[in-house]
């Protein structure tokens, strides 16, 4: 069966440019880019909600280097060229997108912003994007895709293949068109931080969770407590088929252990079973470019999992070149580090097709809501509109390495 269908953009009905809000809410006042949304955020969040998004593992070191990869490259731009017919349209599994980026999962997300999972999710079908909803996340995945069908699902891998073969079929009967199968967590990381922050899955009641949430009276009144009152508790309702263990209690064990013998006949027998689009994400050796390549999957994400997995694994920029060779025909993807349109371009330019980003849009949807993620994918796609005029480019597929030149390790600003 051809799950990804060869067609050409130029006769498709391709999304309009993200929609320019008229007049941003007072909220949104000063946001100027991606970076903007994180002090804002970190004022608006629990300490322990803060530090779980913002956190990785250890010592961040692979955290900080998904930054610093896209620092070592500088652009050499073509000049007196045309650029008044420049489009940023990308075509993803026979679909046109109107940017070359999405939505990466995060976890818990209506947790961190009112309902979090659809905000993300409403705003990217809004704005002709990808977005891809956690396995992780705290609302049932039947909602979602019944309000934003366009919207991809990643599923973290139950601990047996009867238990995976339930998930996959939720999934498909929810609707969902497009599963990206995350594999690089055979075992929880050390994630020092989330302690020490005082985040665990699920969160334990305490004196200080309960004061942490009272100094936040905004994220306490508008997404907490409303929360219980629309919803009610908070459960991770989409790690299997059927719901799982509250957000917020004493005793819940969330079931996530287990894993450490799942294999590629795991995803040999997804393959088989799953009808639609299949996406390993997790990449980021060559050799399991080609076993993706070989079990079947439509595309990759090369991707260390935000830095909070194995402190220390490469970025995703840095393993780029040597994983396209190994993947052949497969849609490659990336995630980690985006903050600007450069970013975006970069990878681009080294072979992927488009690009994820995560703790950004988290961020403006506890800032804003909806409204704050559409600000700020609108932010990001004016980005890249205006670097493909003054690199010189009209369409996506016109960058290539020629384009970039790599200087090294140089001292890097962080606003």
């Amino acid at each position: 069966m051809d799950r990804s269908p060869t067609l050409d953009p130029c006769r498709m009905q391709a999304p309009s440019k993200p929609a320019a809000p008229a007049r941003p809410a007072a909220t949104l006042a000063g946001i100027l880019s991606l970076h903007d949304f994180e002090d804002r955020a970190r004022r608006i969040l629990p300490r322990p909600l803060f530090g779980y998004i913002s956190g990785a593992a250890e010592d961040n070191r692979s955290l900080d280097d998904n930054r610093a990869a896209f620092d070592e490259y500088r652009f050499m731009p073509r000049v007196l060229v045309d650029v008044s017919r420049r489009s940023a349209h990308t075509v993803l599994f026979g679909k046109t997108y109107a940017a070359p980026f999405g939505i990466a999962p995060v976890g818990i997300s209506a947790l961190s912003a009112f309902e979090g999972d659809l905000v993300l999710a409403e705003a990217a079908q809004q704005a002709g994007i990808p977005a891809v909803m956690s396995g992780s996340s705290l609302m049932p995945m039947e909602l979602v895709a019944e309000r934003a069908p366009d919207t991809w699902f990643q599923a973290y891998l139950p601990a047996d293949q009867v238990r995976i073969d339930g998930l996959i079929d939720r999934v498909a009967r929810a609707g969902f068109r497009t599963l990206v199968v995350t594999v690089d967590i055979p075992v929880w990381a050390n994630r020092e931080n989330n302690i020490r922050a005082g985040f665990s899955t699920p969160l334990r009641p305490s004196l200080r969770l309960a004061w942490d949430g009272l100094i936040r009276p905004r994220w306490l009144l508008g997404t907490f407590a409303r929360t219980l009152l629309r919803h009610g508790m908070p459960h991770f309702e989409n790690s299997f088929a059927t719901r799982g263990a509250p957000i917020l209690s004493r005793d819940a064990i969330r079931d996530t252990v287990g894993r450490d013998h799942l294999n590629w006949e795991n995803i040999a027998a997804i393959r088989r079973r799953w009808q639609g689009h299949l996406i390993i994400k997790g990449i980021l050796n060559p050799a399991d470019a080609l076993r993706a390549r070989n079990a079947g999957a439509d595309g990759i994400i090369v991707s260390n999992h935000g830095g909070r997995q194995l402190d220390g694994a490469a970025s995703a920029l840095r393993v780029l070149d040597r994983v396209m060779p190994a993947a052949g025909g497969m849609t490659v993807m990336v995630d980690g580090g985006i903050r600007r349109g450069s970013d975006v371009l970069k990878a681009l330019a080294l072979g992927a097709k488009a690009v994820f980003a995560g703790r950004p849009f988290m961020y403006a949807a506890v800032v804003q809501g909806r409204s704050g993620v559409s600000h700020a994918i609108r932010l990001l796609y004016d980005e890249v509109d205006r670097n493909m005029a003054m690199l010189g480019i009209n369409r996506l597929d016109e960058l290539d390495a020629s384009f970039l030149l790599h200087a090294g390790a140089l001292p890097s600003r962080r606003p």
